[in-house]
């Protein structure tokens, strides 16, 4: 299940792995996991290989793959470097947790726990963030997932209902500066929200009130989704996002977030995903395809 390989030009990487998926994180850098997919198959991740292999640059780098930031987004703080190495905790034959150094400009420790069982196409994923300075933080866990080009973005939308019945809004939809909602990458429909990474085009994003809970992307004729949580109660960044997407002309992110919390020193909070993986998954093009399709995979 659990094997140390090379990958990408850095000799210290774990894998993950069972008869249907793998999962390959690196450990001179990080947190990071730089591949996902079905065993002898695609990436479902998109890797930048001028970036792979290398450590200790003193610029953040994009890589590629997963990781853990803290929400809001702002320069310098939430680039804070991590392209060190990590530490490599076993906690038994399944699971293992990457465990980054405090982060010395935020006094901020990152930790990734991954979870596999031997036969599920499934992956489980705990995001830690403590606060190891002096002082009080109010930030967000914040999962990126950048997923390899030329696939599509999926999100449910929640049930429509009469407005003789409903007089108030239930879902924020965030826009940023630079998204023209005319962008023939990005669909508005009754049921989803769709939005196809293409080559050659300007940035796009949006976020939402997810509160359905999860996310997907169609590419290679493989089906990622994350599942996530949504709480009504909870107070969360942009707006109201607990999920947001972006796209350039390189990539696609499916990001999921947690609420907004004050840590104290020595506090700390997790953020839970859930991955899966299908294969051999037909394209889609319109509402009643992603319904045929995709829906039933994900509800499964």
């Amino acid at each position: 299940m659990i094997t140390h390989v090379e990958y990408g030009g850095w000799k210290n990487n774990v894998k993950l792995s069972n008869d249907r998926i793998e999962l390959i994180a690196t450990l001179d850098v990080g947190p990071r996991i730089i591949r996902f997919g079905p065993v002898g198959g695609p990436n479902m991740f998109k890797e930048f290989p001028e970036q792979l292999g290398g450590t200790g640059e003193p610029e953040w780098q994009l890589r590629g793959g997963h990781r853990l930031w803290h929400s809001p987004e702002a320069k310098p703080r939430t680039y804070a470097l991590d392209n060190g190495p990590v530490e490599l905790e076993k906690i038994h034959e399944f699971s293992l947790r990457l465990n980054q150094p405090v982060e010395t400009e935020n006094g901020i420790r990152k930790q990734i726990r991954i979870s596999m069982t031997a036969e599920d196409n499934m992956v489980a994923l705990t995001h830690r963030l403590t606060n190891v300075g002096p002082w009080s933080v109010e930030l967000a866990p914040w999962a990126l997932t950048v997923m390899d080009a030329g696939g599509i973005g999926i999100v449910g939308l929640p049930e429509k209902r009469p407005h003789t019945e409903v007089l108030t809004p239930d879902f924020p939809l965030v826009l940023w500066p630079y998204t023209d909602l005319r962008d023939s990458r990005l669909s508005l429909g009754a049921r989803y929200i769709t939005l196809a990474q293409d080559k050659g085009k300007s940035p796009i994003k949006y976020g939402m009130a997810n509160m359905l809970g999860w996310a997907a992307y169609l590419a290679h004729g493989c089906l990622f989704v994350k599942y996530f949580d949504y709480d009504p109660i909870a107070v969360y960044p942009d707006f109201g996002c607990n999920f947001e997407t972006f796209t350039n002309e390189d990539m696609l992110e499916v990001e999921s977030l947690g609420p907004l919390t004050v840590l104290e020193p020595g506090d700390m909070i997790e953020h839970d995903e859930t991955w899966r993986l299908d294969i051999d998954v037909p394209s889609v093009n319109d509402e009643a395809s992603i319904d045929r399709f995709i829906r039933p995979l994900i509800e499964q």
